[in-house]
């Protein structure tokens, strides 16, 4: 990553972020000088609607009063939250009591509102589906300073990538042609997937993410800038007939902020216990606030800095705990590994250079490679923490035209630069390394003057296989630069037609992602081919590529793949090697959103109990996006992971319709009874229009009891990168059952099976690596993903509390989920497809492997395609409870949890579907937990001017299979006694606990001073043999050591 930020082009994102703001506000102002301005187009202060007078951040607020109803919203247009006028609903139902925000960032003083995303109409009757709602000063409790960190410690959270991902182009293509990579932070609900959540910023979709090795189907929510939040809605359930594509899994709204007065800054720093993973991060907001008009203006710097993974035990070697490559280690060497057919007695033979040798002689300094002894522990040169610098800036207006009509705009940008690391790019030369590019058809010739072994190592006569890892190269460095900008604006008013009040709004948004990646010393294999070829020495006595008859590039400089890292450990590929075979590969890609979104909404009728609700709308997206490779990688000649461009665009016209009809309320056992009901056509571009619906009721007998229940229909419609993908290279860590087969623990039949598939019958191949190459690629013949899903749930809040000595009030929620996907877009799983292919006998999912002559896979095919499926279902509790301002101060506690009870995904096989079991399990490609039980408890206390909160986070135990370390002590907990059946490994249950202190001093109320430790206890993340990388998984855990932060905001109204 740059060292120096490019202050340019922060300059001018903020310019462009404001300017039109500015200009308005210019114009407002001599308009105002005048003539007085008309009314604003909005009611009477309400408790979501009034423009507060905001405390300093996290202010604990000793003498706050008890809260208002949880659920009283007033009719705003969908897009907006300024309201529209609406006449008063005498008959409107008694409020419902709802459960308040997530136990993980609630505080004492944190807002009890909830306003429903999961409708595109208000609701004065609280809310009909299962809603979170995050303030922007729980957000800024936490401790994190990203949307996507914040969100990802939800316990309904799934493994979504963030900054603990060291992943790139190091693994090359993700199977689902998506290719986001370090940097990113992205959302997933109820472990579906992050594709199948559905971002929304003000109502409105937010562009998708890039990292220029792909075209991602997921948004980055590193882009979007932490202080212009003013809340996150997260729906926990389907909504695509009111939402569309992508909110399978649920919707995620983030409200930005649209009214403040005055001058806010916010400073924090943090870093781990260890001394490292330094974080700062600094914003600054300006707001105004006119009857006519409001402007808020932002702009904020993050900085985020590295931890190498040698520097924590569990990450620094391949296989956490074993120190010296038991297992897991590379074949790739810095000694160089040599497997060939000898060609005197037409024997294999795999060798290796004797440590401490630089310049070998054959056979004297070879002995034969053993993976245990000889192989390359590549941990220390990752990355724990990848490292990261945003910097954004953005700006909003809304300016009341008339009594009726506002307008409406924003403008984002967000510049990220962020950085991944890997062990020095390793070469395997010859038909055996599997590379799927040029480096399987080079030649070594014998005159090449570094070459030991005085024969021709020719692909075409000779499976053999050349390694070595030239450290002298230094590591694979992956340098991202990401910029985001989104704008959007429109109108949005009311009107009444015979009394009824109505709202309507509209709104265009433009976004654009634009990617590059930059990695210097990677290997030309074109220039390599050369240096390993024909050799001769020249006039001046020094060696030439080509003959005497025919010389090579006169740049060219031979080169020694043979040779070691010698006595002194500083290797023999000299400078002048590496600068003729090495060039800095530059990556690019782009996705562009263009969505016009117009909705209506009002009450036309009154019905027995209330006024019928109906909503109206219609949308035209348009979506674009590419993935360029570098020149070199995609005329095939790189050295590492092969890529060719890819480029696809599509529209979609959609409209839906939306109702809420109170059939009963305010009769004895029946506070309230009401349906609704919400139905979207979609019409794709390449698709045959697609129609959802969702139908839900809701029934209260008394003001303290609700249940709540839905069916609905999801879908999804393939991403660009699903559909356009161009065939590219996944290394997956993979373990081939075919590898040694003459292993004291195999049987005949596995040995009769491998043999048939093309395995030499002496058993004499071995697996090479443990990352075997897997072929992904998109499919233009995708059709949608489609879904159903039911949610019941049951909330009790009972009022009588609230006017209780003691208590202020206690609210419980428990609520059921059940979604089935079928039709799923997706890869299926490297490793089971070959377990099936070898060990089940499934020759349905043999036939895109194929291997080479001595048995090593050659290709893996693992194309997009329409085969799978999901079912999940589990139980969501949420509890809270609070006491009145006692004489010790307040107290209150917070607990959400989400139980997973099953989690099965179907696989294709010879005779149709099979169901694989992964709750509890780790499984995937990356890995991915999937914890049964994940849980928060929030207690907190509150006196004074001194706040104090503990949250405990819970996750439960999960398994996964232990490969290739069988015999090996203190590694797998459940060692299979059946030698044929993979050993399982238990991941112990964790518990984080994170304290939190807030001080207001009263010398200056308007400053507010927050430290905190999180992992207060040093918890380390359970140990994971099967997780590619770091020895955790990323998504579920933290990093190990203990976090502390200090954060000073000031604020002047």
């Amino acid at each position: 990553m740059s060292k120096r930020l490019n202050w340019t082009t922060f300059v001018l994102g903020a310019g462009l972020s404001s300017a039109s703001i500015l200009f308005l506000s210019l114009g407002t102002r001599v308009h105002a000088q005048a003539g007085p301005p008309s009314a604003p187009a909005e009611p009477a202060p309400t408790p979501d609607a009034a423009p507060p007078a905001a405390p300093p951040p996290d202010a604990p607020k000793a003498a706050e009063p008890a809260a208002p109803p949880a659920n009283s919203e007033p009719a705003a247009p969908p897009h907006s939250s300024e309201p529209a006028p609406a006449a008063p609903e005498s008959a409107e139902p008694t409020p419902e009591p709802v459960p308040p925000p997530p136990p993980l960032i609630g505080g004492p003083d944190a807002p009890q509102e909830i306003v429903v995303t999961g409708s595109r109409m208000s609701d004065a009757a609280g809310k009909q589906a299962p809603v979170l709602q995050l303030s922007h000063e729980d957000l800024r409790r936490t401790g994190l300073v990203s949307v996507g960190d914040i969100l990802q410690r939800l316990p309904a959270s799934g493994g979504a990538i963030n900054g603990k991902y060291n992943s790139s182009g190091n693994f090359g293509a993700p199977p689902d042609g998506g290719g986001i990579g370090a940097g990113a932070t992205e959302a997933d609900l109820r472990y579906l997937g992050s594709k199948r959540v559905l971002v929304l910023v003000d109502g409105v979709r937010w562009v998708n993410g890039s990292s220029a090795s792909g075209v991602a189907a997921s948004t980055d929510l590193s882009t979007i800038p932490l202080n212009m939040v003013e809340r996150i809605e997260v729906l926990e359930d389907g909504a695509s007939p009111i939402y569309g594509s992508d909110a399978i899994a649920g919707v995620i709204n983030i409200i930005t902020r649209k009214r403040f007065q005055g001058a806010a800054a916010n400073a924090s720093i943090g870093g781990y216990l260890p001394g490292d993973g330094l974080q700062q991060n600094y914003d600054l907001t300006f707001g105004e606030s006119t009857p006519r008009m409001k402007v808020v203006i932002g702009a904020s710097y993050h900085d985020q800095r590295e931890i190498s993974s040698r520097d924590r035990a569990l990450s620094d070697s391949v296989k956490p705990g074993l120190d010296n490559c038991e297992a897991g280690c590379s074949s790739g060497t810095p000694q160089g590994r040599v497997r060939f057919a000898d060609p005197a007695t037409g024997q294999m033979k795999d060798l290796t250079l004797n440590k401490g040798v630089g310049s070998p002689i054959y056979p004297d300094d070879y002995h034969a490679y053993d993976r245990t002894k000889d192989g390359f522990n590549y941990a220390p040169y990752n990355l724990l923490l990848t490292p990261s610098r945003r910097i954004s800036a953005f700006s909003s207006l809304i300016y009341h035209l008339t009594d009726a009509v506002n307008l409406h705009a924003k403008v984002s940008f967000t510049r990220r630069e962020s950085a991944n690391q890997a062990a020095p790019e390793p070469l395997f030369v010859g038909p055996e390394g599997g590379n799927g590019n040029r480096v399987d058809r080079i030649a070594i010739h014998e005159t090449n003057p570094y070459n030991p072994f005085g024969i021709t190592f020719d692909p075409a006569t000779n499976p053999f296989v050349v390694t070595r890892r030239p450290l002298e190269a230094g590591p694979r460095r992956f340098e991202q630069t990401v910029n985001t900008l989104y704008a959007s604006g429109g109108f949005d008013g009311s009107f009444h037609i015979a009394d009824r009040p109505f709202s309507w709004d509209t709104t265009v948004a433009y976004g654009v992602n634009r990617a590059d990646q930059r990695r210097p010393n990677s290997i030309n294999s074109a220039k390599l081919q050369q240096a390993l070829g024909p050799a001769f020495v020249g006039a001046e006595g020094m060696p030439r590529c080509g003959t005497q008859s025919m010389p090579g590039d006169p740049e060219c400089v031979p080169f020694n793949i043979f040779g070691g890292q010698g006595a002194n450990g500083l290797g023999t590929i000299t400078p002048d090697m590496l600068r003729y075979v090495t060039y800095t590969q530059h990556d690019s890609s782009d996705q562009r959103l263009f969505d016009w979104v117009a909705n209506v909404n009002g009450k036309p009728a009154q019905l027995p109990g209330g006024p019928l609700a109906v909503g109206l709308g219609i949308e035209h997206r348009r979506l674009s996006g590419f993935f360029e490779p570098d020149a070199v990688v995609a005329a095939g000649d790189s050295a590492d992971v092969p890529a060719l461009p890819t480029r696809g665009s599509y529209w979609v016209n959609e409209a839906y319709a939306e109702l809420r009809a109170p059939l009963v309320a305010d009769v004895p056992g029946i506070s309230l009874l009401d349906l609704n009901a919400a139905g979207r056509v979609s019409k794709y571009s390449f698709l045959d229009p697609e129609l959802t619906g969702k139908v839900g009721g809701r029934y209260k007998p008394t003001d303290d009891l609700v249940l709540r229940a839905s069916f609905g229909q999801g879908f999804r419609a393939p991403s660009i990168g699903e559909l356009y993908a161009s065939a590219s290279r996944f290394d997956a860590v993979l373990s081939d059952p075919c590898s040694n087969f003459n292993r004291a623990d195999a049987n005949d039949e596995l040995r009769r099976r491998c043999t048939a598939l093309g395995v030499p019958s002496d058993g004499s191949y071995s697996q090479l690596n443990q990352q075997i190459s897997v072929i992904t690629g998109g499919n233009r013949k995708l059709e949608p993903e489609r879904s159903k899903s039911i949610n019941v749930s049951l909330a009790y809040s009972p009022k009588q509390l609230q006017h209780s000595g003691f208590s202020d009030r206690l609210d419980i929620e428990l609520g059921y989920w059940d979604i089935r996907l079928d039709h799923a877009i997706t890869a299926l799983n490297a490793q089971i497809q070959i377990d099936r292919c070898v060990l089940g006998g499934d020759d349905t999912l043999c036939s895109g492997i194929k291997r080479t002559g001595a048995g090593s896979i050659s290709t893996f095919s693992n194309a997009l395609q329409n085969i799978g499926g999901i079912e999940t279902r589990g139980l969501d509790l949420t509890f809270n409870f609070q006491t009145k301002m006692l004489p010790f101060g307040r107290l209150r506690a917070f607990w959400l949890t989400s139980w997973m009870l099953d989690y099965w995904e179907k696989i294709p096989t010879a005779n149709g579907e099979q169901k694989v079991k992964l709750e509890g399990r780790v499984s995937g490609t990356p890995e991915r937990a999937f914890p049964q039980l994940k849980s928060n408890l929030v207690l907190e206390w509150m006196f004074d001017q001194i706040g104090v909160s503990l949250t405990t986070r819970y996750v439960h135990g999960v398994a996964e299979e232990c490969r290739d370390l069988q015999g090996i002590p203190n590694t797998c907990s459940n060692p299979s006694v059946d030698k044929n059946v993979v050993s399982e490994n238990k991941l112990s249950p964790v518990v984080y606990n994170d304290l939190r202190l807030v001080w207001l001093p009263r010398f200056d109320e308007r400053l507010t001073i927050t430290a905190g430790v999180n992992n207060i206890f040093n918890v380390d993340p359970p140990a994971c043999y099967s997780c590619a990388l770091n020895g955790f998984n990323p998504a579920t855990y933290d990093i190990p050591g203990v976090y502390g932060y200090l954060r000073a905001g000031y604020q002047i109204q």
